[in-house]
């Protein structure tokens, strides 16, 4: 639901009753995850999807039942053997639908409103919704849960149960994840056992792009393209300028050490340090390797690779620290031109976050979707 919270919170504010769908659970290869929402408004406009097309029409109507009846809906869609083109996923996959109607003195909606709010402004929030359990709990309720540990809402059920899930929620909106998890009814493991949604609202993951040169220019726009919040740094005044960067969300004129040193990173920033050149590399990696990022990748030949590896161990880095280090940065993709590089780090960088293998689907009997748990480049961590 949060990944369509601009548009919902618009929604809210012009006294708008609607349903949203979302997606709660997935199993085998589908196209959209946990969180991914569709939503319809009383007039019949509709915005976002569930599954990329293959059954947005069915989901559109299970909307519109809703906004009717006022009651919440889980409809399970999979694929169609006898037709491929009736109402089912053609990729083979299946997909848990939550449909929950959220109309002017629903108890869902003043949570909502406050979720949508929260993540239209880029504020971390995660909203909690029970989507499997008893009737009475289901869908019509929500608890939304914030950085400091406090919530507003609740499921109507048991006081416990509602400082469980906030507790939960918590540690899903510190990871920036979605997706599900099990409990029991009075908060416990104990009473009927529960299945709860939580969606996260997170600020987009840092990409830091160390070397303000040509490749660097077309790892800004693909780094945009992918969801993250692109900061450029290089010490060299001349050619760290917005004339040079106008896609970039911060430019930082600083040695690239002393910049990281001073900004904050968590476990979704990824670094990629494109200055080739030691007397920036080698402090900068030093510090990169020993901080919890998703990523570090380093640009150079492999004879440059080779020399900063032996300049880094002379300066105390580990062999367990280098082995952090994607050095050839990116993927073997044939790439020459500063646009196909950066197509060939950026497929590096998602295959590390999704537990991709990198290798060509032709042939090579793996997964096309992982489940890997990990954070979207987005609003939306995804585990969803």
């Amino acid at each position: 639901m949060l990944d369509i919270a601009d548009e919902l919170h618009r929604w809210v504010e012009q006294g708008r009753d609607f349903a949203v769908a979302t997606v709660v659970a997935v199993s085998g290869s589908a196209p959209r995850q946990p969180g991914a929402a569709l939503a319809v408004d009383a007039d019949g406009t509709a915005i976002g999807s569930v599954s990329g097309g293959c059954v947005e029409g069915a989901v559109y109507e299970l909307c519109q039942q809703a906004l009717r009846d006022g009651e919440p809906v889980l409809e399970r869609f999979g694929y169609s053997d006898e037709d491929a083109f009736a109402v089912g996923l053609t990729c083979g996959g299946i997909i848990d639908i939550l449909v929950t109607p959220v109309r002017a003195g629903d108890p869902v909606r003043p949570v909502v409103a406050s979720a949508v709010a929260a993540a239209s402004r880029r504020e971390p929030a995660a909203v909690a919704r029970i989507v499997s359990g008893p009737a009475e709990l289901m869908g019509g309720r929500a608890l939304l849960v914030r950085p400091d540990g406090s919530y507003d809402g609740g499921f109507g059920a048991h006081p416990e149960l509602d400082r469980t899930v906030a507790a939960e929620a918590g540690a899903f909106l510190d990871a920036g994840r979605t997706g599900t998890l099990e409990i029991g009814e009075q908060g416990s493991r104990c009473g009927a056992p529960l299945t709860v949604l939580v969606e996260s609202s997170v600020p987009a993951p840092r990409m830091i792009v160390f070397g303000a040169i040509d490749f660097a220019s077309a790892l800004v726009r693909v780094g945009r393209f992918l969801g993250y919040h692109v900061t450029v740094c290089d010490a060299r005044p001349v050619f760290a300028t917005r004339a040079r960067f106008p896609e970039a969300d911060e430019i930082v004129v600083e040695w690239p050490h002393e910049y990281l040193e001073r900004t904050d990173v968590d476990a979704r920033t990824v670094l990629c340090v494109l200055t080739h050149d030691a007397k920036f590399d080698v402090p900068l990696l030093k510090l990169a390797l020993r901080l919890p990022v998703a990523y570090v990748g380093a640009m150079g030949s492999r004879r440059t690779h080779l020399d900063r590896n032996r300049r880094l161990r002379d300066v105390g880095v580990t062999d367990l620290e280098l082995a952090r280090l994607r050095s050839p940065i990116g993927l073997d993709l044939g790439a020459r031109t500063p646009e196909e590089t950066a197509l060939s780090i950026a497929a590096e960088i998602v295959a590390g976050r999704r537990g991709g293998s990198g290798v060509s689907l032709t042939g090579a009997h793996t997964p096309i979707h992982h489940d890997t748990p990990s954070a979207p480049a987005g609003r939306i961590g995804s585990v969803a």
